[in-house]
């Protein structure tokens, strides 16, 4: 058995029941014979590996059917970014049944709606992460997916500026170092440390620990992005 198959089997949580548990009943299969009789809808919030990573391919299933269709190449970038994430294995059976979702209509809305009533905010922003960072494998991030991928980010209840923040690891611009933190160019050096601990608490790897080594080993790369944020203003700004 995978990683993926090991997190489903370990438990869905509250993905078993609504959108996403619709779903995915093509994945779900046998391994949910125990576990629908652990799962209590009303009762269980806390979001378990399984739900997160079933949120997170549900997600990116929307994401890639974005722009009308589904090409071979694109699989193959999420299986790359898959395999960085959480290793060949894991990458190989995450793909199987992302193929299966590929098929299937995905109603965005009420699916990002039931993630957001039942996980947490940080785990939330790092499923956002993780959607610009597959979207960009390719080199560039498609208006499209965009598109989904903010409406998506709107029905999670995120905010814009987080949101724009996330997007500026992915999105270059002149001002993108400044937009990670949240802050204007202007802003004074005791603002920007303030900005700085903000994000870098709120993006703080710690913050998913409780979804697994995996995907806190992931989360990781979206703090150094706030560092490496920083350090570059201080360096342009010339603060010790």
């Amino acid at each position: 058995m995978g990683k993926f198959s090991k997190w489903i089997a370990g438990g869905l949580g509250w993905a078993f029941f609504g959108p996403i548990g619709g779903l995915l009943g093509f994945a779900i299969g046998s391994m949910m014979d125990n576990q629908a009789q652990q799962t209590i809808p009303g009762k269980q919030k806390q979001t378990t590996t399984g739900a997160y990573a079933m949120s997170l391919l549900v997600l990116v299933a929307a994401v890639m059917r974005a722009d009308g269709k589904v090409v071979r190449a694109e699989l193959d970038y999420v299986k790359q970014y898959f395999v960085k994430a959480f290793g060949h294995d894991a990458a190989s059976e995450g793909v199987r049944m992302l193929g299966d979702l590929l098929k299937q209509e995905i109603p965005v809305r009420d699916v990002s709606l039931q993630i957001k009533q039942n996980m947490d905010y940080a785990s939330r922003l790092q499923l956002l992460h993780f959607l610009f960072g597959i979207s960009g494998a390719d080199g560039m991030v498609h208006p499209d997916e965009i598109k989904v991928i903010e409406q998506i980010a709107y029905y999670l209840g995120l905010s814009q500026n987080d949101i724009n923040s996330i997007r500026y690891m992915f999105v270059p611009k002149t001002d993108s170092a400044y937009k990670i933190l949240g802050v204007d160019r202007d802003a004074s050096v005791e603002d920007l440390k303030k900005a700085y601990r903000k994000m870098a608490n709120k993006c703080h790897p710690d913050k998913v620990s409780h979804l697994g080594e995996d995907f806190r080993i992931a989360a990781k790369e979206k703090f150094q992005k706030v560092n490496e944020a920083y350090i570059q203003i201080k360096k342009e700004r010339k603060i010790a």
